[in-house]
């Protein structure tokens, strides 16, 4: 354990730093997001890495005891298998194995764990141009989004969750002299606290965020001393399995077995989630996905489980400075990764009355022809359009666009298939657009994920309010958008939405968007509504992870 102790001492600044961020909410990163700050040839080598491992088995990981190699993921951009194998292990031997490791990390001190996880951390950085290759041909994100989203941002998370971890193991003395007075005597005790983990965790992937979604659930049962088992989507595997084999590397190095941190690979049609996340032995599970198996994995009884889940996203215009630049913001938020985000807005509420600008009064028509015409100059300009889409993950959201017409209401942008020219075959759509009145609840108060937007004709921007807030309530939301120029309003707003638990982002134009959540500063879901019970990272996602027991002894 010396050699886990010289860890904490290399990373004791990085993590005292995390720690004040958190306390302080303000901008803060040791992993910039910029791909230039991680060297001159970092994008050749991590393309290079990528290519070698195509049609390989992934022989990283330190697990033993396979029963095969299995592997079925599909480049969005190539259309063509990746190749990729992964050691194929029974639901009961990984079980097993994390049961026989559990005491050996429970009782591995805080600063240990923090100091191995944050060297894992370290390592997966010198790998973040190969894991955005990864992510880039799993997801279908831009390699942009890929390098930032499963690199830096992901790293980001994955530190918040062991930092917020380790100040609340912080929080309580391990022992104490108690001495109670009682006039001519005293009552002494020895007391000690201890913080016992809850057992073996569980991390089930998403096929859109692989990384990103996975390591705060991962890295946050990693701090509080739970040996954990990563379940990706069988779609996209490689990202997370990189970061799990630098998990396991440090883990050996410390003295420690990489069983602590295992990989759990599955295929479609012979799938081990339900079988893993039924055992008894699983206390903790950390679920990101469709709202449908989310509600499955919170019914599972004696299990301690977060998740988030789909969310009704919502966008409200009520009065703006500047029209345009308020279009182009939202038209971007709908078309980023072809609005395969959890956080990305489905729902723009109008007054059928028009709005009131810097400009002047714009009527319903204009605002609904200025975003039509926004969402189309940008899907369709040279440079930006094809980055900015990516591609289409699954094949059920690409039937589901190309069908958006079946939703109903008036057609207002149709999807169109893009060209990337990077790509020929990659599976790219642009953004439905359709217009619906507020009666259709039926239609927009359920998630059309991908990109599909509908704009809703309403009244005025009271019954806006109320729906957006009705549609958080039934169905939750993890994002919403507004713009106001009326404090009163925004007083309203703010208000109305955040006693349905859902936040607001207020009059973003520029280069921020609402799909954007930044680590150290914003949480990501509330945990308070449909869209999920958990949050990245407040202290409640890291305490029910572990059981503080105390223990008395008379001197």
């Amino acid at each position: 354990m010396t050699q886990a102790l010289s860890l904490f001492e290399k990373h004791e600044a990085t993590l005292r730093a995390a720690i004040e961020a958190i306390h302080d909410r303000g901008f803060w990163t040791p992993y910039p997001e910029h791909p230039k700050a991680y060297g001159e040839n970092g994008d050749e080598e991590g393309k290079a890495a990528f290519s070698r491992m195509m049609n390989e088995d992934f022989t990283e990981l330190l697990q033993k005891g396979e029963k095969g190699y299995i592997g079925e993921e599909v480049s969005p951009y190539l259309q063509l298998g990746l190749g990729i194998r992964y050691p194929e292990f029974n639901a009961d031997d990984l079980i097993n194995k994390a049961e026989a490791v559990k005491r050996s990390w429970a009782h591995t001190n805080k600063e240990s764990r923090a100091g191995i996880l944050i060297e894992a951390l370290d390592r997966v950085k010198a790998r973040f141009f190969e894991i955005a290759y990864a992510t880039m041909h799993t997801t279908g994100q831009s390699f942009i989004m890929s390098f930032q989203a499963s690199g830096p941002h992901a790293n980001d998370r994955a530190l918040e969750a062991l930092a917020v971890a380790y100040d609340e193991l912080s929080r309580i003395p391990a022992e104490k002299e108690w001495v109670k007075p009682m006039g001519k005597f005293e009552i002494r005790l020895d007391k000690n606290w201890k913080a016992i983990p809850k057992g073996i965790a569980m991390v089930i992937g998403c096929s859109t965020f692989p990384t990103w979604n996975t390591v705060p659930g991962m890295f946050a049962s990693l701090m509080t001393g739970n040996p954990v088992i990563i379940k990706p989507h069988p779609k996209a595997v490689l990202p997370i399995a990189i970061v799990i084999a630098e998990v396991q590397k440090v883990l050996q190095e410390a003295g420690l077995s990489p069983d602590i941190c295992q990989l759990a690979v599955d295929t479609q049609s012979n799938p081990i989630t339900k079988k893993l996340a039924e055992n008894p032995k699983v206390k903790l599970i950390d679920f990101t996905g469709s709202s449908a198996f989310g509600e499955y994995v919170e019914s599972l009884p004696g299990k301690t489980v977060f998740t988030e889940k789909a969310g009704v996203n919502s966008c409200l215009i009520d009065s703006v400075s500047d029209l345009n630049a308020v279009v182009q913001n939202i038209a971007f938020a709908l078309s980023l990764y072809s609005g395969q985000m959890c956080t990305a807005p489905q729902n723009i509420f109008i007054p059928e009355g028009g709005i009131e600008t810097a400009e002047g009064h714009k009527s319903y028509d204009e605002v609904v022809t200025a975003l039509s015409q926004a969402i189309a100059g940008l899907v369709n300009h040279p440079k930006m359009g094809a980055g900015t889409l990516g591609g289409i993950q699954a094949e059920a959201t690409f039937e589901r666009v190309k069908n958006a017409s079946s939703l109903g209401g008036n057609m207002l942008v149709k999807s169109e298939a893009i060209i990337n020219p990077e790509f020929d075959g990659a599976r790219v759509a642009s953004p439905a657009l359709i217009e619906l009145h507020a009666k259709d609840t039926a239609t927009y108060f359920g998630e059309c994920f991908g990109p599909i937007g509908f704009i809703i004709k309403t009244k005025n921007s009271d019954e806006s309010l109320a729906l957006m807030k009705q549609a958080a309530e039934e169905k939750g939301a993890i994002t919403c958008s507004a713009y106001t120029t009326n404090e009163a309003m925004m007083e309203k707003i703010e208000e109305e939405m955040n006693e349905v638990f859902t936040p607001v982002s207020f009059n973003f134009t520029g280069a921020i968007f609402v799909n954007q959540h930044a680590a150290f500063s914003d949480f990501h879901v509330t945990g308070g509504n449909a869209a999920g019970n958990a949050s990245f990272a407040n202290a409640d996602f890291v305490n029910r992870r572990f059981v503080w027991v105390g223990n008395r002894k008379i001197k």
